[in-house]
């Protein structure tokens, strides 16, 4: 297994990195196509693969994905929590997330209270990670219950970062939302990284160059990109974003 923690902190030495989300369920995706996307995203130069969903991620599908994710580019696999109930130690890593903005104290700490005992037993390295969902917040926002933060109310993301830093996090990821109709604001982005030593994530509603760049530009220290990868049939465009988002 890789060491993710170690990976990370090796690569950001070089700049931004970019992640690939994948949604491991079933009815959207198939190992065939895991394989085939990983493939092409391993070509335009992501660093690694985050593995999870809003809705129905299984034990299994979480599973099948990664060992299709791993076989194809042997890149770190890293789940992206969706369900107590779809852990698997397939997984090189799991971001232990909590979503802070949550108006449900289960997606705060309670989920995770369940899940623990399991993660500990089956031994499956965790980074943990503030999760702050931003309008529009799309169906992670509806699912997770957030009290989506307003894109011009930089204060308000900034105190949930800062604070998820005083608590030990080591992650904090600014989430538009999955096919979210406009990303996270660059605005957004460099007052919460001015206000943390943590590696900030930025993701949702990133389609093109200019937003990845936007958002590199802005301080994020990872970009992620799920929806626009698994819709796009441009291998030029996949490179184009993902060489934007790093800076190359």
């Amino acid at each position: 297994m890789i060491d993710v923690k170690e990976y990370i902190k090796e690569k950001l030495k070089s700049g931004t990195l970019h992640f690939t989300l994948l949604d491991p369920d079933p009815a959207k995706l198939t190992v065939e196509n895991a394989k085939a996307i990983a493939k092409r995203l391993q070509n335009a130069g992501t660093d690694a693969f985050l593995i999870g969903g809003s809705t129905g991620v299984t034990t299994e599908s979480l599973s099948a994905i990664t060992v299709a994710v791993r076989e194809a580019t042997g890149l770190p696999t890293i789940y992206f929590p969706s369900d107590v109930h779809a852990i698997s130690d397939e997984v090189d890593c799991m971001l232990f997330m909590s979503i802070v903005n949550s108006k449900n104290p289960k997606f705060i700490t309670h989920y995770h209270a369940k899940a623990a005992p399991l993660v500990k037993m089956l031994n499956i390295p965790c980074i943990p990670m503030a999760y702050i969902i931003v309008a529009p917040g799309m169906t992670v926002g509806r699912v997770a219950e957030a009290d989506l933060i307003d894109p011009d109310d930089v204060e308000r993301a900034a105190g949930f970062a800062i604070s998820a830093e005083l608590m030990g996090m080591q992650l904090v990821y600014l989430e538009a939302g999955s096919g979210a109709t406009s990303p996270v604001p660059p605005e957004m982005i460099e007052v919460v990284k001015m206000n943390i030593d943590i590696p900030l994530i930025v993701g949702g509603g990133i389609r093109t160059p200019e937003a990845a760049a936007a958002a590199r530009e802005a301080g994020a220290d990872i970009i992620i990109t799920g929806t626009f990868v698994e819709q796009c049939s441009d291998d030029a465009l996949l490179k184009a974003v993902v060489k934007a988002a790093k800076g190359i």
